[in-house]
């Protein structure tokens, strides 16, 4: 009983926030359905229980579903808000957990922003807690950290005598010389076994969603034509959470850019994406995207693809014989990855010389997420010259 009289409570809070929404006065509103503006303004304040012929009549002048007005607040963003407030600290004002289906049915919006921003924090604490955990227990990890710091006091240590005594006799001058070669070379060892054992472990990670997509050609044609209903098919008893989420991402971007009419588009504008950025609404990313989603053919250019988050790190790649693009480490071939990183929404398009001879084109650009959540770069690259050619 009481949530149904929490229910008809809010039908009037949203004709009132409807009707001055479209800036309509209630006497206005009340010839309009047939009533005189004191009763309707019992009803906007809950003093009037409404229903039947007149609910439809306010909800058609209102240009409202009249199930919108009856219906309750969404029950999962009320749980998510609850959630969000359970473990707030005493800050003096405790948050009305009474009146939550008044903020999630006047303000959504900001309810789900609400509920967004609760959801991030608790995946940053765990992820912080994870790192924190990694930090004690991995051996590799706490032993390299302690070499690295050493190598760094010796050299620092070493400089400090080379700087401050200018009379070193030459002997000694030559010894400490040889001290930082020898620190440096250390120091440049430990960071190379690092890097392999990072890379180690982000190939195992992602080799099970690598090693998918490879053997699919990234392309996916039940997708193509049926979007995510094809999803579980692909999967089958496969059950990996992070290649079921790069599939929907892929179909997200085929429901976004059909592959029927894009194909078409594309090989009228000889694949250059500059002149495709017009199908996506200026969604540079999407069409970079959908043209290394292409199927394989004679006619069809082969495509690598690189997309890294707002920190460097690399979460997908295509890769493109004579580019190499590793996981982790310094790759100059990712380089104008990273330079766009500091210049969202601006396109930047680079001739990239691979160690193996090869000559390159990228295309990189960075831009929010489709959920707006996280800044991401994306790089497209095609072969100009490849090293065979080249050598």
């Amino acid at each position: 009983m009481q949530a149904r009289q929490r229910q008809n409570s809010l039908i009037g809070l949203r004709l009132r926030e409807r009707r001055q929404q479209l800036g309509l006065r209630q006497g206005a509103l009340a010839e309009v359905v047939g009533i005189s503006p004191s009763y309707l303004n019992l009803i906007e304040h809950n003093k009037r229980r409404i229903g039947g012929k007149l609910l439809r009549d306010l909800a058609r002048a209102l240009a409202l579903d009249p199930g919108t007005l009856a219906d309750g607040a969404d029950p999962a963003l009320e749980q998510a808000l609850l959630a969000a407030v359970a473990d707030l600290p005493d800050h003096g004002a405790a948050p009305e957990r009474d009146r939550i289906d008044v903020l999630s049915t006047r303000f959504p919006g900001w309810a789900g922003a609400i509920a967004g921003q609760a959801a991030r924090i608790a995946a940053l604490e765990d992820e912080a807690e994870a790192l924190r955990n990694r930090a004690q227990h991995d051996t590799v990890l706490a032993e390299a950290l302690h070499e690295v710091l050493s190598n760094a006091a010796a050299i620092r240590a070493t400089a400090e005598i080379l700087v401050e005594d200018g009379e070193l006799d030459p002997q000694w001058r030559a010894r400490f010389h040889r001290n930082l070669l020898e620190e440096a070379e250390r120091l440049s060892d430990r960071g190379t076994e690092l890097l392999r054992h990072f890379e180690a472990e982000t190939e195992a990670a992602t080799s099970s969603r690598d090693q998918f997509f490879i053997a699919a050609g990234h392309h996916f044609p039940q997708i193509e034509m049926h979007g995510e209903a094809a999803i579980d098919a692909l999967l089958g008893s496969y059950g990996d959470a992070v290649t079921e989420a790069a599939l929907r991402a892929y179909a997200d971007d085929a429901a976004r850019l059909p592959l029927g009419p894009f194909s078409d588009a594309a090989r009228a504008a000889d694949f250059e994406p500059e002149r495709l950025f017009g199908l996506a609404g200026g969604d540079m990313a999407l069409v970079l995207r959908r043209l290394a989603q292409l199927p394989p053919g004679e006619d069809m250019p082969d495509f690598g693809l690189a997309i890294c988050d707002a920190q460097g790190a690399l979460i997908y790649r295509r890769q493109l014989d004579g580019v190499g693009m590793p996981w982790i480490g310094p790759a100059p071939q990712l380089w104008p990855l990273y330079r766009v990183l500091a210049r969202p929404f601006v396109l930047e398009a680079a001739l990239l010389d691979s160690p193996g001879g090869g000559v390159f084109r990228t295309w990189s650009v960075s831009q929010p997420r489709s959920d707006g959540a996280e800044l991401q770069a994306t790089m497209l690259v095609r072969t100009v010259t490849p090293p065979s050619l080249a050598n």
